[in-house]
Parts: structure tokens; C-alpha cells; sequence
């Protein structure tokens, strides 16, 4: 209604100019062109769209858009993926790393101990090696010892007469209370028989027998003595209970060193230490400890035919 006031007064006013004042009765009425006045019904529909056309042609602001509208950049999408990619693939990368350093110092670790494992190994048998080439040398020693010594004792022997050289005899007396020192042996050297090995006369009895045969306690006593003796070699002293004293020199090993043995205890083994020729036990016999006296009649009186 009010554009149509608004054509109504357009009209009046061309009028006036173009024929100058003219009283209403002097011309005719002036065509007035109304438009339709819409349907009250359609009313708000077309407000509506006037007002979406005024929305339209005055856009807010972009600081009021930017305020009340989230901001959903396309473009910063792409690249937030990316770095999230990346740094997936930096810790993926930095576990592998991990994974590898370990793998390879469990794989060192286990070269180690192989290498460790080998050598001790090779020790080990080279250990046993040495051991069995000893054990062959000794055994070659002992061999070729009976041979030298009794060569040796042979020649002693013929020097002494056919009379020392005799058999093996029952090794313990009828009491049991005294031994032979040792249960295979050959006379050789006796008491008092001079010679270029002593510096005086022989001082006591020898047994000749290979090398490692065992030397038994006479009697009954305790070692009072045990070790290298000089020209006696390594040597036992066995003290009875009446002060008697036995010794058994050049002996190889000695197998008790201390403390009581009864009659026909291993103490010793035979063998060819300090000044002698061959392997042999010397076998010395000194009442209350004092000089030698002679063996044989000494352990013929317990019983014993040596």
C-alpha cells in the first residue's frame, strides 16, 4: 500500500508540470494504476523472502561470521595427517632401532660365550694331554728303572757275595706284630760294607725293588719325622714306643707323614732320591734313637726272615 501512495504521488506531480496549475475540474481525472494487494494469507511468505533478499544483499560481518562459525579449514587437513604420519613412522623407525641393537648384542653375547665355551675346551684338552704325556713318561721311568738299578745292585751284590742275594721270605713274623718293609725285594748292599758311595760304612740295609713299590711300617710307632734328608734322600723316621727308631730312605712319594701307624701301614713307596745307584729302600734300625745297628738280626728277633 505504501508503493502504490507512492506511484499516486509521482503521478500528481507530472501532472502539475506539465500543464502548469490546473484545478481538478478543468482536466480530467488522472489514470491511477494500483497494484494488487496480495492475499493476507500470502503475507508472510513474501516478508519472508524480502527479508532473506535484504540478508542476502548485507552480509555480517567476517569478524561476526568468524566469531559465531567453527573454523574447518580444508586445507590444514591434509597437512595434520602428514605430521601425524610422520611422527608414526619416527617412533616406528626408533622401535625397529631398538629391536635391531638388542637382536645384536644377544647375538655378541652368544659369540662369546661360543668362543669362551672353545677355549676353555681346548685347555681342557690340552690339560689332558700334558697329563697323559706325564703319565707316559713316568711309566717309561719306571721301567727302565728296575733295569739300571738292578744292574746296579747286581754289581753291588757281587761285590758283597752270593750270600746277600737272597729270596723273597714270609713278610710277617709269627705274632703279627712286625713286617718286612716291603714284600718283593732283593738284598743288595748290607750293613757295614764299605764302598766309594758312602763316606764311612753302610749305616743300614738295602731292599732293591722297582720304583713305586710300597714301603710298609716295620712295627708299630709314630712318624716323628718326614721329608728330604740330604744324601738320605726323602726319608721317614718311625718311632716305637721303646725309643727305637726306623728310618726308610730314598723313598719316591711319602705316603704318611705324621701321626700312629700300626704294623704294615703303606707309608712310603720306593724310590731312588739322595746318593744312591738305583731304586731301593735303605732301611736303618737305631735302638733309643741313637747309633745304627744292623737290620737283619734286628728283624730276625721279631720273627722276620728277611
Amino acid at each position: 500500500m505504501a508503493r502504490s501512495g507512492a506511484v499516486l504521488g509521482v503521478g500528481v506531480i507530472a501532472a502539475v508540470g506539465a500543464g502548469g496549475m490546473a484545478s481538478a475540474q478543468d482536466r480530467p481525472a488522472a489514470p491511477i494504476s494500483v497494484p494488487d494487494v496480495p492475499d493476507l494469507k500470502e503475507l508472510p511468505e513474501m516478508a519472508g523472502k524480502l527479508l532473506g533478499v535484504v540478508e542476502e544483499e548485507s552480509p555480517a560481518p567476517a569478524a561476526s561470521r568468524e566469531a559465531s562459525e567453527p573454523v574447518n579449514d580444508p586445507a590444514s587437513a591434509p597437512a595434520l595427517a602428514q605430521n601425524a604420519a610422520d611422527a608414526g613412522e619416527a617412533l616406528r623407525a626408533r622401535i625397529l632401532q631398538q629391536a635391531e641393537h638388542q637382536q645384536d648384542s644377544a647375538e655378541e653375547a652368544a659369540r662369546e660365550s661360543e668362543a669362551k665355551a672353545a677355549e676353555d675346551a681346548h685347555r681342557k684338552t690340552a690339560a689332558e694331554e700334558t697329563a697323559k704325556a706325564k703319565a707316559q713318561e713316568q711309566a717309561e721311568e719306571n721301567q727302565q728303572a728296575p733295569q739300571a738299578g738292578d744292574k746296579a745292585e747286581g754289581k753291588a751284590a757281587d761285590a758283597a757275595g752270593p750270600e746277600t742275594q737272597k729270596p723273597a721270605a714270609p713278610s710277617r713274623s709269627e705274632h703279627g706284630s712286625y713286617v718286612l718293609p716291603v714284600g718283593s725285594y732283593t738284598l743288595t748292599a748290607g750293613f757295614g760294607q764299605s764302598g766309594n758311595m758312602w763316606s764311612a760304612n753302610h749305616t743300614g740295609e738295602d731292599f732293591a725293588a722297582p720304583t713305586g713299590t710300597p714301603v710298609k711300617a716295620v712295627g708299630g710307632g709314630t712318624i716323628t719325622q718326614a721329608g728330604w734328608a740330604g744324601a738320605y734322600g726323602y726319608r721317614i723316621v718311625l718311632t716305637q714306643d721303646d725309643g727305637t727308631e726306623l728310618w726308610f730312605c730314598h723313598l719316591s712319594s711319602m705316603v704318611v707323614t705324621s701321626g700312629k701307624v700300626a704294623a704294615g701301614d703303606v707309608i712310603g713307596r720306593v724310590g731312588a732320591t739322595g746318593n744312591v745307584t738305583g731304586p731301593h729302600l735303605h732301611l736303618e734300625v737305631r735302638p733309643g734313637g741313637g747309633g745304627p745297628v744292623d737290620p737283619l738280626p734286628w728283624l730276625r728277633d721279631k720273627g722276620l726272615q728277611p
